[in-house]
């Protein structure tokens, strides 16, 4: 691994608590840092990420994320810098999944290459085009099973999803995440009956 080292801050205020917890390496995965780029390689692909504000030490199986400037957004980004790390080592390594379920009568999801092909209550069906490192499985046309190695896509890929027929508050139907629970409001009654006396 190509690494930066740099000398630890004179204070402790940089040390972000999240920011200075060490990320373990699995056996199979690799970095390589190349100025602010890092790459993350591992047994399901690769990602490669742009990071400002930290550097990073390999030690025995762990790499240790230092943060560059001691101020307040250094701080900030020591630890985002972190977290952002460790989501790219356990993507190479497992993977990450969202679960969506389309809830309606006659809605549904079919896979048709790349795109998934909704019928969700309109007048014509909606396409929605996979991001690049996404996939999906659908089950009896109304479970959704998306994956990645990129959380970041993976989510925003799940959120656009939702946001085609997002879950209406009086039956809930529509899309929305596996085991979301969706608020709902009490239908309109009219009233029967003469005026009161």
């Amino acid at each position: 691994m190509s690494a930066e080292t740099t000398s630890k801050p004179a204070s402790k205020f940089v040390e972000s608590r999240v920011g200075k917890a060490p990320v373990q390496l699995p056996a199979k995965v690799s970095v390589k840092v190349a100025g602010e780029a890092v790459t993350v390689s591992g047994p399901l692909g690769a990602l490669t990420r742009q990071f400002k504000g930290v550097t990073f030490e390999q030690q025995q199986g762990q790499v240790l994320v230092h943060a560059v400037e001691n101020t307040r957004s250094g701080k900030a980004l020591h630890g985002l810098g972190r977290n952002l790390f460790r989501n790219m080592v356990q993507g190479v390594t497992l993977g990450y999944k969202r679960e969506i379920d389309i809830l309606g009568v006659g809605f549904k999801a079919e896979l048709i290459g790349q795109s998934i092909k909704f019928s969700i209550g309109f007048s014509h069906p909606v396409h929605f085009v996979l991001p690049k490192g996404v996939e999906c499985k659908i089950e009896k046309f109304t479970h959704l099973e998306l994956t990645s190695i990129d959380k970041e896509v993976l989510g925003q890929a799940a959120a656009n999803i939702r946001a085609l027929r997002a879950p209406e508050p009086y039956k809930g139907k529509g899309i929305r995440y596996t085991n979301e629970k969706v608020r709902q409001k009490a239908g309109k009654s009219g009233g029967k009956g003469g005026k009161k006396k």
